[in-house]
């Protein structure tokens, strides 16, 4: 395997995880958010 395509590799896998991240945490704010039990102080 040469290094180039390792590479390209581990930063599509670091993009996946940061997207995956991402679309947690703002799924997590928005359930947050729409949850009447919860309340900002």
């Amino acid at each position: 395997m040469d290094s180039g395509f390792f590479s390209h590799v581990v930063l599509w896998v670091i993009s996946g995880i940061a997207t995956i991240g991402l679309v947690g945490t703002v799924g997590a704010l928005f359930s947050m958010g729409r949850n009447a039990g919860y309340k900002k102080h």
